[in-house]
């Protein structure tokens, strides 16, 4: 009998181990996801800033600007 029992205990050490093993990884997972999310966002502004950037040198182009005055313009040159 208190040979099961020894080996009980030492089975116990080795399930908290393993639970704060998956309580780590899934932690970990879910900061990944959240980083993935957060890329995923800024590309889609990102997209949209550059749309309006495209935007701003067809309409000076239309304007007779040259397209190297129209690109200075859109980037914030005089």
């Amino acid at each position: 009998m208190t040979d099961s029992k020894s080996e009980k205990k030492s089975c116990s050490g080795k399930g908290k181990a393993m639970f704060t093993y998956g309580i780590l990884q899934l932690g970990s997972s879910l900061i990944s996801a959240i980083s993935l999310a957060l890329i995923a966002f800024s590309l889609c502004s990102l997209k949209s800033e550059s749309k309006n950037f495209n935007n701003c040198v067809e309409e000076k182009i239309e304007q007779s600007f040259t397209i190297s005055d129209a690109v200075n313009y859109c980037n914030g040159g005089n």
